[in-house]
């Protein structure tokens, strides 16, 4: 699927859905999976002090620009983490109970999460192409993800989009 023959820029999209900040009334902007096979879902965090954490899912929707009265959850068991990227670069495969799981609590700690999806993990029988990630309200976290879709379905990249109304 990547080629080394080509830049990393042409075979992929690249979405920041959310910016640094704490999730409170926070909607991420939703990326259609549309002409693609694979999302990389990257989550960066950097706790202050007396941190709650932030539940994180991952959303099914069938089209971006929806008020997200169509989401349904994305069924996924496992999350790569690295609660202290200060410390070392390791993803350590972490179980996910019911399709959620919460940011690290531990004070003063930047750290990362990686989700993967493939397109058969959503209901595209059922219209559902869309994806969002979803975060529960959080205290002295800040949060910032990004998307990357891949495996082009047709050989070639195909525009990205990407609901810009969200924030």
């Amino acid at each position: 699927m990547i080629t080394l023959n080509a830049q990393l820029t042409e075979q992929v999209s690249i979405a920041q859905v959310l910016s640094n900040t704490t999730p409170s009334t926070t909607t991420p902007r939703r990326v259609s999976m549309k002409g693609y096979t694979r999302a990389t879902v990257v989550i960066n965090g950097l706790n202050a002090t007396t941190v709650t954490g932030s539940a994180i899912t991952l959303k099914q929707t069938t089209d971006i620009a929806n008020a997200n009265t169509d989401e349904k959850a994305v069924a996924f068991t496992t999350v790569l983490a690295n609660l202290d990227v200060g410390a070392s670069n390791v993803l350590v495969p972490t179980a996910v109970s019911n399709n959620t799981f919460t940011t690290t609590t531990v004070n003063s700690k930047e750290y990362q999460y990686i989700i993967e999806v493939t397109a058969d993990m959503l209901d595209i029988t059922g219209g559902f192409d869309c994806l969002r990630l979803g975060t529960g309200n959080a205290v002295a976290t800040t949060i910032s993800a990004e998307v990357i879709l891949w495996g082009a379905r047709y050989g070639k990249v195909v525009p990205m989009a990407i609901d810009s109304s969200a924030n």
